[in-house]
């Protein structure tokens, strides 16, 4: 879980604009969970929107307007019912959020192993193994120093890497020993061994700069 601090606060037309003190990886459909800024904003919301623009308000169409000639960094904008507060600083406020990575789906680890699965144990699993493959190839790259989006895949590389994992985790499905090593030796595997792995996704090496 990834925490920010909120500098300023701003409600207009039941929409809530919180500023953070720095740039977070937070994009619009997003759960935030919001604390201790006050005005009735605190609670668990789904982001709307990011623009780095002056909110205006709420057109009669249902649409957010922006002051584009205003520049304001680092805003997450939430539906909140309430009266209009003017923007103003906190000092104790905070924003959180649970990094989700999605690189790949369960679509692109079937079409590597070429799995036309039907039954629906095999397809939450799967699912399962996307979600852990996901967010290990993520955590292994910021553990390497990389500035990864949650959304984007970094490379062809980075993707095959998380999709080779996911596959392995897969195939471990109810075996006794193993069916795929995860040694980080170079050993030749029906999916992949954790060494191709580790050198798609540009770990085990010296960090970056």
């Amino acid at each position: 879980m990834a925490s920010f601090t909120v500098s300023h606060i701003e409600r207009i037309d039941d929409v809530t604009v919180l500023t953070t003190l720095e740039p977070t990886e937070i994009t619009t459909g997003q759960t935030i969970i919001v604390a201790s800024v006050g005005s009735g904003m605190n609670g668990t919301y789904q982001v709307i929107s990011t623009e780095p623009y002056g909110f205006a308000g709420v057109d009669a169409w249902g649409d957010l307007v922006f002051d584009y000639d205003v520049i304001r960094e680092n805003q997450l904008l939430y539906k909140n019912t309430g009266d209009n507060v003017d923007r103003q600083a906190v000092t104790a406020g905070t924003v959180t959020f649970t990094p989700t990575c999605t690189w790949i789906t369960a679509s692109d680890v079937a079409d590597w192993l070429n799995l036309d699965y039907t039954d629906e144990q095999d397809t939450a699993f799967l699912d399962n193994c996307v979600s852990a493959a996901n967010a290990f190839a993520y955590r292994r790259r910021r553990s390497a120093r990389y500035s990864d989006s949650l959304v984007l895949v970094p490379d062809g590389a980075a993707k095959m890497g998380t999709i080779m994992y996911a596959a392995a985790l897969f195939r471990e499905k109810g075996s006794v020993d193993s069916f795929q090593s995860f040694d980080a030796m170079p050993v030749t595997a029906p999916t992949g061994s954790m060494g191709q792995i580790l050198r798609l996704l540009g770990c085990n090496r010296a960090s970056v700069g």
